[in-house]
């Protein structure tokens, strides 16, 4: 189980983008079809970790593995000043239902309500019931949106009263 949740840092990227092939496939493969790592991807997630745009966590072991990660930021889709957006939330497949996707949403959600957004929207793959079960179990609601012809829904979650003390390492080297 992870026992700390600190800022993801560029040297992050491998594992992270191990994470989200090995969840992606996992989770949803059947659905969209499986993807792989190779290094373009790695320098992707690099890029991603440390542009700014959206904020990245990564959850740790006490031995320092990394297992899971979530970034937020500003709604894309729709773009709405007060509205933000859950970007991505995964964890490696072993560790699963052992509360490190919980403790990452709390995070993910109390920075969004730090951010001054009065509700956040996330996308995720239809038929995903796993993804969707998660989703509604941390607070999230099925808004009605869809896009890519139905093959993605969107979900909701008021940001009111969503505590904002959550207790997360910065990292720092």
């Amino acid at each position: 189980m992870a026992t700390g949740i600190r800022e993801a840092r560029a040297e992050d990227a491998p594992r992270v983008a191990r994470i989200y092939v090995d969840s992606w496939n996992s989770g949803f493969g059947d659905l969209m079809g499986t993807v792989g790592l190779d290094d373009d991807r790695i320098r992707r997630w690099e890029n991603d970790l440390t542009s700014g745009r959206t904020r990245w966590w990564v959850a740790e072991t006490t031995t320092g593995r990394i297992v899971g990660m979530v970034g937020v930021g500003p709604s894309r889709d729709p773009v709405d000043p007060h509205l933000g957006e859950l970007d991505t939330i995964a964890v490696d497949p072993t560790y699963w239902r052992g509360g490190v996707g919980s403790a990452l949403m709390r995070t993910a959600l109390a920075s969004l309500a730090e951010s001054g957004y009065r509700e956040a929207v996330l996308w995720t793959v239809a038929g995903y019931t796993r993804g969707q079960a998660f989703y509604e179990a941390t607070g999230w609601r099925r808004d009605g949106g869809t896009r890519d012809d139905g093959r993605q829904l969107s979900f909701r979650h008021s940001l009111r009263g969503v505590e904002v003390n959550v207790d997360v390492n910065p990292g720092k080297p």
